[in-house]
């Protein structure tokens, strides 16, 4: 037996008992799984003993930093303005990359966002750019660095270089239902920006029926440990809980969403995106020097929305991304989901909307799916109103009736009409310090 090959079995009884992994043999085997000369076999079976084990904090951070040196991280050295990015969770209607990123820009920051696609019930931002006809999402560290330079901002798939160990651990984690390990979905998310050269980073852990975590404790230890391995990277990060038990916005669908967006912009969104906009945008320029303070940052904020900065900036980084300028596709079909009974508005299970517009062709159940991006719903009522029987609940944007008839059931199971409004948790939960994260 080869000394590689007991190494990685010795590797492989240490986390099947129980053990911790040394810094060293996290190292020598990422760099390894990162090159594709590490068998699955073993892979999923280290994988599914850290899902059963966890890991220890000091094994965790080593970890991660093995993921990032794995690989090439960015070199965004030439700018001199901060570097900042923004990951979320995901939920249903999570738009919030898409108008936040060039807000950032527009405010003096600079945003290499790494950003990932949809499976399941949420839908992705990279799906979601791309209905912009033209638009390129997969690129090299050349044109990320010219997309920055001309935009300030960019919303990308990971490279090829960033932590290649995550990209062959991930797509291995899905396809043996391994992905709800709390160790390993930290790992991946701070791995990728730690290798993204920034500076600042805020983090939106989602709970609620929405979210792909639902259970509170499980998001706060998300949350923190995130901020935790972040800290540990010497990128300065916080985190925000937010309610995940309605949809964000109003609109769920690949386009419908990159519209919103665009009225988001414009200071015409719908309060809850803005609410959310807002939040991460003043987090992130106090955190990276560019505000002094909360007040100073909401100010800015706020003037780069109302003088059409902002706007510009996202039509700047479309067009740098490869936007041809063509119009949203859109779904020929429109079908308009009425209320049955009079009541209060409000939601179930949200994940069933998002798995309506699944439905319709606007998700996917296997990475290979096509998307649909012109289909999906936009609803007329907020959670709250009071509605009568036939009062418009929302558009189905569907094409030639695919899926429609199962997404009207998973609309209709998602929504409760009520007699009293039911308490409904703030939009921001709680805020995670790194001081507060232990």
């Amino acid at each position: 037996m080869s000394a590689d090959s007991e190494r990685l079995r010795r590797i492989l009884r240490i986390k099947r008992d129980g053990g911790a992994l040394e810094g060293g043999d996290q190292a020598w085997l990422l760099e390894r799984a990162g090159r594709g000369e590490v068998e699955e076999a073993a892979l999923a079976t280290l994988l599914a003993s850290i899902w059963f084990h966890g890991m220890e904090a000091p094994e965790l951070a080593g970890w991660t930093r093995g993921m990032v040196a794995s690989g090439r991280s960015l070199d965004l050295s030439s700018f001199d303005a901060p570097k900042v990015d923004k990951h979320s969770t995901g939920g249903i209607g999570d738009k919030v990359s898409l108008p936040l990123a060039p807000l950032l820009a527009s405010m003096g920051m600079v945003v290499p966002m790494i950003s990932g696609r949809g499976l399941g019930h949420t839908g992705g931002t990279l799906d979601k750019l791309e209905a912009v006809p033209g638009v390129r999402t997969e690129l090299g560290e050349d044109a990320v660095l010219d997309v920055l330079r001309d935009a300030g901002a960019v919303i990308c798939a990971q490279t090829r270089d960033v932590a290649p160990a995550d990209r062959t651990l991930y797509a291995l984690r899905d396809r043996v239902e391994l992905v709800e390990s709390l160790p390993l979905i930290a790992s991946s998310i701070v791995s990728k920006k730690v290798a993204e050269d920034i500076d600042a980073l805020v983090l939106d852990v989602k709970a609620g029926s929405g979210a792909f975590l639902t259970d509170l404790d499980r998001v706060r230890e998300l949350a923190r440990t995130m901020v935790e391995l972040a800290e540990a990277s010497e990128v300065r990060t916080s985190a925000r809980i937010t309610w995940m038990g309605r949809p964000l916005g109003r609109a769920v669908g690949h386009a419908l969403e990159v519209e919103e967006s665009r009225a988001a912009l414009r200071g015409e969104g719908p309060p809850d995106l803005a609410e959310l906009v807002e939040a991460f945008a003043v987090d992130l320029a106090v955190s990276s020097g560019v505000a002094a303070d909360e007040e100073a940052a909401v100010a800015l904020a706020r003037e780069r929305i109302e003088s059409g900065a902002a706007a510009e900036r996202f039509e700047r980084m479309l067009h740098a991304q490869g936007a041809t300028g063509e119009a949203l596709p859109e779904s020929p079909d429109v079908h308009e989901l009425t209320a049955r009974d009079a009541g209060i508005l409000g939601f179930g299970d949200v994940r069933e909307v998002g798995l309506a517009v699944r439905e319709l062709g606007g998700g996917r159940s296997a990475p290979s799916d096509a998307i649909d991006p012109a289909v999906g719903v936009v609803w007329e009522r907020a959670a709250g109103d009071r509605v009568d029987a036939g009062d418009l609940l929302c558009r189905v944007h569907h094409r030639g009736g695919r899926g429609l008839e199962a997404a009207l059931e998973r609309l209709e199971r998602a929504v409760r009409l009520e007699d009293s409004a039911a308490a409904e948790p703030p939009l921001l939960l709680e805020r995670i310090e790194p001081g507060a994260a232990g």
